[in-house]
């Protein structure tokens, strides 16, 4: 069996990739670069001159070749390397018949506990939402931000005690309207320093949250291990990271209690297994980053399905809504809180067709809140 076609595809704001071959089985992946799709698609286009050709079985070592063979990295190659990984998953998979998960080691579970998106321009919209979530029969909720998902136009300012005054209030509302009944994800969107950071989770400690997610930037590995020493909530970081050597120094740190490889941006299946073996040997468990299509979503099920260390999936909203329901041919299963590990072969999911046609693509705008005084802030 050879590569015959490797196509990079834009619908709605996804960029997914197809890898034919000449045994008539196509492979499905996704990028996660999801601000850098055009120079992601590139990057496909290149890694295809090597590819056409290739036995699509090889999958680790066209990983090292593709990775290895220049001195860069970033997130748009390595995007483009997920995607082509995960769809050589998926070739291998429908080759043996079997599910991708069934090659990576086979299944530990029968179905992945998910955390629900839930969004709002106001903390009663955001309540609203965490009550919905609850009544649907969802155990946990996330992308929950204790600072409200503001407009991007509009400047900062907040004084401090103004901002962890609130910010703890709201989180004592979120729980204080599921009770103990709903796990709580909070989303901080690296916007804190690590003094702040250490405010706040000592603040919101008492309402118990599942993790306290990305309170700081991600780029110094030391920062984040000192923010860790000092709290007693749990960690959660990882979505902005690429490689298992990233992962080792932050788990070298003590910086992370849940790990958050992204499995189309981290090399995907291939590496993100990796990575969650690198985080077993530290007892740390994983909840895969996936704000993608259902495709990310397939492939990260693939990945919740053999690893023991899984603790949740993020589940984000309008998964079952168009235009995410009509990308896929079929969607995956949500019962109770859990999705339910597809049987399939390879990934589980198909391109629907005419879905790039229906859904042009969104190419997306550079939009960077800005502080009273015009300096940058992190939202």
């Amino acid at each position: 069996m050879k590569i015959t076609a490797v196509r990079p595809i834009f619908v709605d704001r996804y960029l997914f990739v197809q890898v034919e071959t000449d045994a008539g089985i196509t492979g499905l992946g996704e990028s996660g670069a999801w601000g850098y799709l055009e120079p992601s698609a590139t990057t496909i286009e290149k890694y295809r001159d090597y590819l056409i050709g290739q036995d699509p079985l090889r999958i680790e070592h066209h990983w090292q070749v593709l990775y290895r063979w220049t001195h860069f990295r970033g997130a748009a190659l390595m995007g483009a390397l997920s995607a082509i990984d995960i769809a050589l998953w998926d070739i291998a998979g429908k080759h043996f018949g079997v599910p991708a998960y069934q090659l990576l080691g086979g299944k530990v579970r029968d179905k992945a506990r998910v955390y629900y998106h839930v969004f709002g321009r106001t903390k009663e919209e955001l309540i609203a939402g965490c009550v919905d979530a609850k009544a649907q029969g969802f155990t946990a909720v996330g992308h929950l931000t204790p600072f409200l998902d503001e407009p991007r136009d509009i400047p900062f300012f907040k004084t401090h005690a103004d901002k962890m005054a609130d910010a703890i209030a709201t989180v004592a509302a979120y729980r204080e309207a599921v009770g103990n009944e709903v796990d709580l994800c909070i989303e901080i969107h690296r916007r804190l320093t690590p003094a702040e950071a250490v405010v706040l989770a000592q603040g919101i400690e008492p309402y118990h949250p599942f993790f306290y997610e990305d309170p700081i930037l991600p780029d110094s590995f030391d920062a984040m291990g000192l923010v860790a020493q000092q709290i007693h909530i749990p960690i959660a970081t990882g979505e902005r990271l690429h490689t298992i050597w990233e992962f080792q120094a932050l788990l070298a740190r003590g910086a992370v209690q849940y790990v958050r490889p992204d499995v189309c941006l981290v090399g995907g299946l291939t590496h993100a297994k990796k990575i969650a073996a690198l985080a077993e040997a530290h007892h740390v468990q994983v909840v895969p980053h996936n704000p993608l299509s259902p495709v990310s979503t397939a492939a990260c099920l693939q990945l919740a399905a053999c690893i023991p260390n899984f603790a949740l999936q993020e589940y984000p909203k309008g998964e079952l809504e168009p235009p995410k329901s009509e990308i896929v041919a079929s969607t995956l299963k949500v019962e109770d809180g859990f999705l339910i590990i597809p049987d399939g072969p390879g990934i589980g999911v198909e391109l629907a067709p005419g879905a790039a046609e229906r859904y042009p693509y969104k190419k997306r705008d550079i939009d960077t809140r800005l502080h009273v005084d015009g300096s940058v802030v992190d939202q």
